[in-house]
């Protein structure tokens, strides 16, 4: 009776041990890590730079005033001068020519060009001659149009638009993926805190065993090898519990660093045994993937953008134009008033070309280079797409199929543990061989690890699902954050 109570104490020690350690659920250090890690915070950093980058290109969508100037502009210098009879004079020469202009302009994404206001104000200081003018345009509006050239900012309202949905949908993933990491490292943990456990329970039972074995060896109930058998069993469970300390001290510094908390913090894990049986539509899980999943909106982003490239070498062919209008009033005078009293009309035109000859087949050359592109852009995104939709598919057969494997399990690891208990209480009533009595303390341990890895397996597969689709099917709703 004493030794069975000692035999009791042993097993129920550690667990004792353990309470006095930080608890953690599987919840617990998703929130931990999404709060804290790295790789949330990396996220974080890549969706705010997205953000700002989404704010520049609608800022190019909107009037822009700027004031641009030159003061002073004062130069002083010799300058070539042509003489009457065709001679050249170098002349001195003391200026100052400044200028102030405010414009206004807005940029026309459907056509490219752009409207301007513009206002300006010179003065010209003749240092030698003592002399001052002023020159000025109180007021002029104009267009500039480039004519059959690329339109980058045409392009620009099609794609950035999906690129920041698209980052924004990174995010999520990024953070889904946060989770399905973390319950990789925290089942890494709870396996080697369970193999310690079982170490442990093992080596106090062995060598409460051992001990029995002794007293009966004196008593010549036991055989000598039976006891030999028995010792072995003692040191390989010593050598077991020591491997497994090392091994949950690593897997417990990987959980910490992941997580972003200190080093020394000693959490002990519970095992997440809440499953919930789900049943996932595939028709559900696609039509929610191709809505939610970044990879999803790349599809269409990547071939916009290789049409864009197309776009870019048919029309940037080497043949540059542009048309250049203006209206306006313009004066001039000695004082800057006189550039506002009674102004004169303004007017410009003006058009623009460069039209290479000969450019030995470069132009041809780059549109063929950017078709074929489109054309490896279009099968790629097909081909993705195939592979995404198979994904999907194959993800929740697996989820399917673990959900039934962790009620398995289960039970295989209470069968195991009572089908152990027996077979110890059978030793010390001297009914059961030593063999016999490894066999069971084996397949429980075996069970046992079982239990947990099919445990692990199913919550990689449930986050990975959620990960795939961005949609939480327990709520059913998209996943936000």
């Amino acid at each position: 009776m004493r030794i069975l109570s000692i035999t009791v104490l042993f097993i129920v020690l550690p667990g004792w041990l353990v309470s006095q350690s930080n608890a953690l659920t599987l919840d617990e250090a998703i929130r931990l890590a999404k709060e804290h890690s790295i790789a949330a915070k990396r996220a974080a950093t890549r969706k705010e730079t997205a953000y700002w980058q989404w704010r520049t290109f609608l800022s190019e969508l909107k009037p822009q005033l700027a004031l641009n100037g030159n003061l002073p502009g004062f130069t002083r210098s010799f300058v070539e001068v042509v003489q009457p009879d065709g001679t050249i004079a170098f002349n001195p020469v003391s200026f100052n020519n400044s200028s102030l202009e405010l414009s206004l302009s807005q940029q026309i994404a459907k056509t490219g060009g752009t409207v301007f206001l513009q206002h300006q104000l010179q003065r010209f200081d003749d240092f030698d001659r003592n002399n001052t003018l002023y020159n000025g345009i109180p007021f002029a509006i104009g267009y500039t149009q480039p004519l059959f050239r690329f339109n980058a900012l045409k392009w620009g309202k099609q794609i950035e638009p999906l690129r920041y949905e698209e980052s924004r949908q990174q995010f999520i993933a990024a953070m889904e993926e946060t989770s399905l990491n973390v319950s990789n490292y925290f089942f890494d943990l709870l396996l080697a805190q369970i193999n310690r456990q079982i170490a442990q329970t093992n080596l106090a039972n062995n060598d409460t065993l051992f001990q029995i074995a002794q007293e009966r060896l004196a008593l010549g109930k036991i055989s000598q090898n039976d006891l030999l058998q028995l010792r072995l069993s003692v040191l390989n469970a010593r050598k077991d519990l020591s491997s497994a300390q090392q091994q949950e001290e690593a897997a417990l510094l990987q959980l910490n660093a992941f997580l972003g908390v200190r080093e020394e913090t000693a959490f002990q894990l519970s095992a997440p045994e809440n499953i919930q049986t789900l049943t996932v539509s595939p028709d559900q899980a696609l039509q929610q993937a191709f809505a939610n999943r970044p990879d999803a909106i790349a599809f269409g982003r990547r071939i916009l953008e290789a049409s864009q490239e197309l776009d870019r070498a048919k029309k940037e062919n080497g043949f540059n134009a542009s048309l250049s209008l203006a209206f306006g009033l313009s004066n001039r005078g000695s004082r800057p008033s006189d550039v506002y009293r009674k102004p004169q009309d303004r007017e410009f035109a003006e058009i623009q070309f460069a039209l290479p000859i000969m450019d030995w087949g470069r132009s041809k050359s780059r549109t063929e280079t950017a078709k074929a592109n489109l054309t490896l852009a279009q099968q790629t995104a097909d081909q993705d797409k195939i592979t995404f939709r198979q994904e999907i598919i194959t993800q929740i057969a697996l989820f399917e199929m673990l959900q039934q494997q962790v009620q398995l399990s289960k039970e295989a690891d209470q069968i195991a543990s009572q089908r152990y208990q027996i077979a110890q209480d059978r030793f010390l009533l001297s009914d059961l061989s030593v063999t016999d009595l490894s066999i069971a303390l084996q397949e429980k341990d075996g069970a046992k690890r079982d239990f947990i890895l099919a445990l692990r397996d199913y919550w990689q597969a449930y986050y990975s699902l959620r990960w795939l689709t961005l949609y939480d099917f327990e709520k059913n709703q998209k996943i936000s954050y």
